[in-house]
């Protein structure tokens, strides 16, 4: 699906128009609202770094970027619109989404650490349909601190929470960003 479906997707959860199991669960509704705000900020506010603006520039062979992920998915609110908002930047990269629920022949290729259907994921493919590189779930900081609290039993679940947003909040989607830099400068 393209990015104005994805979103439409959202919308259509928090107007309950699809209610389909998970968003039956007003607790899921309820991350949809929160992702789609956060989202919304990241497009406002958001920045892409020069570094990364001219890198995507210098795309001359056409590209696919699939994006994997689902509304409910906090990372993603953080991510995808960096993702998406960078690949807009060349026209040679076809951008789509594709939900991770009910596709499992797709996530099942992109399992993080060999087990885990984290998201979200983005695949940069070539032209013939080969993978060029994947990045994901998080940015590489993200995950480590997301390590760090599964072994710290002395705080609550909710000031992980809060510190995990903190982290995200702060860092802008600059580490996002430098590690697609990073993987699209080893392609050259």
């Amino acid at each position: 699906m393209n990015w104005n479906t994805y979103i439409s997707l959202f919308e259509d959860i928090i107007a309950k128009k699809n209610t389909a199991t998970p968003y039956d669960n007003e607790n899921f509704v309820n991350y949809v609202s929160l992702n789609l705000t956060r989202q919304n900020r990241w497009f406002k506010r958001g920045v892409i770094l020069d570094e990364l603006k001219e890198e995507i520039e210098k795309i001359s062979e056409p590209q696919e970027w699939i994006l994997i992920s689902e509304p409910w998915c906090g990372d993603a609110a953080h991510s995808t619109p960096f993702i998406y908002m960078a690949s807009q930047l060349n026209d040679k990269i076809d951008f789509r989404v594709n939900l991770r629920d009910g596709n499992d022949s797709l996530i099942d290729q992109y399992l993080t650490n060999g087990t885990s259907k984290s998201i979200p994921i983005l695949v940069v493919r070539d032209k013939d349909g080969n993978d060029l590189f994947v990045w994901g779930p998080r940015p590489k900081k993200a995950q480590t601190l997301l390590l760090q609290h599964k072994e710290d039993e002395t705080k609550s679940n909710e000031d992980k929470k809060i510190e995990f947003q903190a982290w995200y909040n702060k860092n802008k989607g600059v580490d996002l960003q430098m590690e697609l830099l990073e993987k699209l400068r080893s392609l050259r």
